[in-house]
């Protein structure tokens, strides 16, 4: 056998470039939404030659039209686990517990995705899975009918899980790489022809929408593939535009002069049409609506104390102006945010300083002007320019931004209660691994990224941390 020459990082690379190219096919629309992001980035570039050389000292500029996340829904522990497996594959591990309970959904999360900047850098693809919950649904019948119809699916090809198997015991070869793109792409196809009938799909749909979608297709195809915009909010205009019928309101933090965590919006999924199997095998037609196109703008990953500020303030707003299930008040809810966000700071060195935010650090002795003290302070060697700092980029989600993308793109109306019944442990077990934490991610490249600062410039890293 060959030794491969495709890494992770280039197996995940083939994989994303697969998956865009099914979705374009599969949905014309996500396709037209591409070409618009692309030409408002360009647009942007243009406008801002700063923001262009930002992105070409970052190594992103190349990647700017790379997907940056698609999004699946599974309906059992054993496709979840396979699931991890397969990805491993890829380089992506489970980061992060997402309750999607709080906004009345019946699913849990995590996002598969690349560990390290380098990685990330390579290719910034990761998919968030969302694992349905049985528990949360109160109707027995509707949990006995998903259960049984679940059972007798398998969502992976023989080939997929025989080449899973092969590559956990001795790798792939180049061959068996690009083989292994072809199968696991397969795993996420779309196919029209439903599971169940007409009926069950509509007893289902009655319970929860979501329900429906995971239950009653052959495997969990994407329901959405996410774009990188320069200017989320040019994009989310011209999208109305052009009639591609956007979402209300763009998700998460309001437009900030420094950028934090992450805005996200989409068009609203359009009914495509799908075969249910009656009685005796005979097809009927019908139609099913989940699928969309998203983008997304990210900013500063935000500490523990800088997510709690967050959490407020988009409680505060909630709270002031209840945003309505179709979108009806977005301006007022849009109003209040914005209001109550004047509360979070908005330049970085506040967030730096007050530890909201995860920074960078990186030497820059060529500003150095004379010896430094002998024990200079962190303080000291940023404003002497010898030591820079910049926001780490969050590449993580947020779960109430991640749950509205949802309810609105799965024709979900209802008033639900938001009452939270987070189980990490059940997901976990599921899973067969633990997920890790984003958090210690983010603070581990922080403290890295300082100490090999330090050693770059010679100095003590005791004393450079001193006050």
């Amino acid at each position: 056998m060959n030794e491969s020459s495709a890494s992770a990082d280039a197996i995940r690379a083939m994989f994303a470039s697969a998956i865009s190219d099914m979705y374009q096919a599969e949905a014309p629309q996500y396709r037209a939404m591409k070409a618009l992001v692309a030409d408002i980035n360009r647009q942007a570039l243009g406008d801002d030659p700063q923001l262009e050389r930002r992105l070409l000292e970052r190594d992103e500029l190349g990647r700017l039209d790379v997907e940056r996340h698609g999004a699946i829904r599974v309906g059992t522990a054993e496709e979840l686990s396979m699931l991890r497996r397969l990805f491993a594959i890829m380089g992506m591990a489970p980061v992060g517990y997402y309750d999607l309970s709080v906004a009345g959904l019946p699913v849990h999360s995590t996002a598969f995705r690349p560990i390290g900047e380098a990685a990330m850098r390579a290719c910034p693809f990761r998919i968030f899975a969302s694992l349905l919950r049985l528990d949360l649904i109160a109707d027995p019948q509707a949990r006995e009918i998903a259960a049984r119809v679940l059972a007798q699916r398998d969502i992976f090809t023989p080939r997929c899980r025989m080449l899973i198997d092969i590559h956990e015991m001795r790798g792939f070869d180049d061959d068996e790489a690009r083989e292994f793109v072809i199968e696991a792409t397969q795993t996420f196809r779309w196919n029209g022809q439903a599971t169940v009938s007409s009926d069950v799909y509509q007893k289902l749909y009655a319970t929860h929408p979501l329900l429906a979608d995971i239950v009653c297709f052959k495997g969990p195809h994407i329901n959405h593939l996410t774009l990188h915009a320069l200017d989320i909010d040019a994009v989310h205009a011209a999208m109305a535009v052009r009639g591609m019928n956007p979402k209300a309101i763009i998700e998460g933090p309001p437009r900030w002069r420094c950028p934090i965590l992450l805005r996200q919006t989409s068009f609203r999924a359009s009914p495509e049409p799908v075969d249910f199997i009656e009685e005796g095998g005979r097809r009927v037609a019908g139609a099913h609506a989940a699928r969309f196109g998203e983008i997304e703008q990210r900013g500063a990953a935000l500490t523990a104390k800088g997510r709690a500020l967050y959490d407020r303030i988009l409680a505060e707003a909630q709270a002031e102006a209840p945003l309505a299930t179709d979108g009806a008040n977005a301006v007022a809810f849009n109003a209040a945010l914005t209001r109550r966000f004047a509360a979070f700071p908005d330049d970085d060195e506040t967030l730096r300083r007050e530890k909201l935010a995860f920074f960078r650090y990186s030497p820059d002795a060529s500003a150095r002007a004379g010896e430094p003290a002998s024990h200079p302070s962190l303080e000291d060697l940023l404003r002497s320019g010898v030591l820079r700092a910049e926001p780490i980029l969050y590449e993580d989600f947020l779960p109430v931004s991640a749950a509205g993308i949802f309810r609105s793109n799965l024709g979900d109306q209802r008033a639900e209660e938001f009452i939270e019944r987070a189980d990490r442990c059940a997901f976990e077990t599921a899973l067969g691994a633990p997920v890790v934490d984003e958090l210690a991610l983010y603070e581990e490249a922080e403290t890295r990224s300082l100490a090999i600062s330090l050693e770059a410039l010679g100095l003590d890293c005791v004393a450079a941390s001193q006050p």
